[in-house]
């Protein structure tokens, strides 16, 4: 009962008091057998699968726009549905937030939607260009308009400016999409908006003018990408998604409340920030199901005791164990971390001007973090889980494959950290000052005290970095960012660390289970030490810490994962992954590692 007890305040923690409404619905479906593992498939079968299960996941779904537009309801199904299908997760985000949510968010409300809340077709969403990625808000697709019909020329003007990757082949039937273009108006340029564009027809051809051609497949998720042009495609004036910061009249007349055409472009593409806070919950989800399949299987898989004894678990070794209770604290401290995230942006990014600059970089530093450290979680439990780590049957393999494309999608994570380090170094953020309390008088093991070492670590990187920037040097303005960069990058890093050991700690403040609040504490104490261990050096350097205490953080370390170790499927409990889900796994449903292939 204590463990039942405990394990259900874990998840309290980690899900709110909402879980029955935000993540059941999600956790039940995918456990249920139409979306078990299928062995044999080929990627186009897998593909055709995916767009299948959209179906039941859209007839779960009450009202489609309610749902599109609540960040909090689509980062909750995000968290679910990688673990067992990695292509349903990218179709599935696609449909309901970029396309939908691209609709809604300019001028849903009076156009109808029934084809695709009904999924009679599905919706995509053509951006990226083969010659523009990162600098696409220098897409060159046109889009003239021509009064005197009261239609556009949907346009692409060279290979470079083909839209890339999207999927828009006919498996799994007629798609229309929402296609970034540049707006052309008697020649004038006025940026670049959205234009909803039929694809196919409704048996699956596609239309004239529309040019598809599949890409080689990748090694993530089992997708239909493609390579998508358009030649002077004919589109009505309906066909342009509009708001405030883009009107056009059908005589032509254009107006904006935005000057700038990049802010034009920012706010025509502003479901890509919902987009972010969807990949870092997908990337959470296969987290969390990574570590709960290693742990599980590490107490099942028995080996060689160090005598000739009976064999032990494999959990039983430091060298096995170590490593996993690491995984479990970084994935409970980037699950809080990303509630901060999606409350702040539920919060703020409905608004104008700081508020919502500041949510929109917490959510880069999130997305960057959280998928990054799936990467490092997830080879951790593939690699403990030995060869039978690579069965794609096992629930690790596919989904680390599949995080590659979460850490491009949506912005590349370097990219976005870039952006973000910039505006930090340019005023956007100011470091906590020192504690003042002197390097001797600080315990390592005191939770406040870890806080303020983060801190430190985050305000060395700062002032590093600002000292580079001011620095001068040759090589003009990007040398002298190249000279920033590196330590600008560190202080992203060192940032997002703080804030999720700062949402851990607070979770363990507020546990109402006792045995609760002592695991998430350790959780917190061992996730900080790590980070404040690989930089003693700055830290001793700095006088935020003394040598001696330098060389006892590995024994602090190592004690606090002593306190763990006995409780990891209590931990891993709180995660509340399925029976059902976990015994689809044959490694986690044979004792002392037999194989049930």
């Amino acid at each position: 009962m204590e463990v039942r007890s405990t394990a259900a305040d874990l998840n309290r923690i980690l899900f709110g008091d909402q879980f029955e409404q935000l993540h059941e619905p999600w956790r039940r479906l995918f456990s249920t057998a139409a979306f078990r593992y299928r062995e044999g498939l080929s990627p186009e079968e897998r593909a055709a699968l995916s767009y299948e299960r959209l179906h039941a996941v859209n007839e779960t779904v009450t009202a489609p726009e309610r749902f599109a537009s609540d960040i909090e309801q689509l980062a909750a199904l995000h968290e679910w549905v990688g673990p067992v299908d990695q292509g349903l997760l990218t179709v599935g985000s696609i449909h309901f937030n970029l396309f939908l949510g691209s609709l809604l968010g300019h001028d849903g409300d009076r156009r109808d939607l029934r084809d695709f809340t009904s999924l009679r077709r599905t919706g995509t969403f053509l951006c990226t260009e083969a010659g523009h990625g990162n600098s696409a808000s220098s897409l060159e697709t046109t889009a003239a308009y021509d009064p005197a019909t009261r239609t556009f020329l949907l346009h692409t003007p060279s290979a470079a400016a083909a839209k890339f990757m999207p999927n828009t082949s006919s498996v799994g039937g007629p798609k229309t999409a929402v296609v970034a273009a540049r707006l052309l108006v008697d020649g004038r340029d006025e940026g670049v908006f959205l234009f909803l564009t039929p694809l196919h027809d409704d048996t699956g051809r596609p239309l004239p003018g529309v040019e598809i051609r599949r890409l080689p497949q990748t090694g993530t998720a089992p997708v239909d990408h493609c390579v998508t042009s358009f030649d002077r495609v004919r589109l009505p004036y309906e066909a342009m998604l509009q708001a405030d910061h883009g009107r056009l009249r059908p005589d032509g007349s254009f107006s904006s409340t935005v000057g700038n055409r990049r802010k034009r472009f920012l706010a025509s593409v502003g479901r890509v920030t919902e987009g972010k806070l969807c990949m870092s919950a997908s990337s959470l989800g296969i987290t969390r199901h990574a570590v709960t399949v290693a742990v599980h299987h590490a107490h099942r898989r028995h080996t060689s005791g160090m005598t000739s004894g009976p064999p032990v678990p494999l959990f039983g070794y430091r060298s096995h164990h170590a490593p996993l209770l690491d995984a479990l604290a970084t994935a409970y401290a980037a699950t809080l971390l990303q509630r901060t995230a999606v409350r702040r942006w539920a919060r703020d990014g409905g608004t104008s001007g700081a508020p919502r600059e500041d949510a929109e970089r917490l959510v880069a530093v999130v997305k960057g973090w959280i998928t990054w450290q799936a990467r490092a979680v997830m080879t951790e439990c593939r690699e403990r889980c030995g060869a039978q780590g690579l069965f794609l049957a096992n629930g690790i393999a596919a989904q680390l494959a599949a995080n590659e494309g979460t850490i491009t999608a949506e912005g590349d994570n370097l990219v976005i950290w870039t952006k973000a380090a910039g505006e930090m170094l340019l005023g956007h953020f100011t470091p906590r000052p020192p504690s003042g309390t002197p390097a001797a008088e600080r315990s390592p093991t005191d939770p406040d005290v870890l806080q303020d070492l983060l801190a430190d670590i985050e305000r060395i990187w700062h002032r590093r970095a600002r000292t580079r920037l001011r620095s001068g040097g040759s090589g003009g303005p990007l040398g002298r960012w190249n000279r920033t960069v590196t330590p600008a990058l560190r202080l992203v890093d060192a940032h997002a660390q703080r804030l999720a050991a700062e949402g851990l700690l607070a979770a363990a403040r507020r546990a109402t289970d006792p045995a609760a609040a002592s695991l998430l504490h350790a959780l917190h104490r061992l996730f900080a030490l790590r980070r404040v261990a690989a930089h003693g050096g700055d830290l001793l350097a700095d006088g935020a810490l003394t040598a001696d205490q330098v060389r006892d953080l590995p024994d602090l370390t190592d004690a606090v994962v002593e306190e763990l170790a006995p409780q990891a499927l209590t931990l891993t409990a709180g995660f509340g992954v399925a029976d059902d889900v976990l015994n689809d796994h044959p490694l986690t449903t044979r004792g002392s590692g037999q194989l049930a292939y």
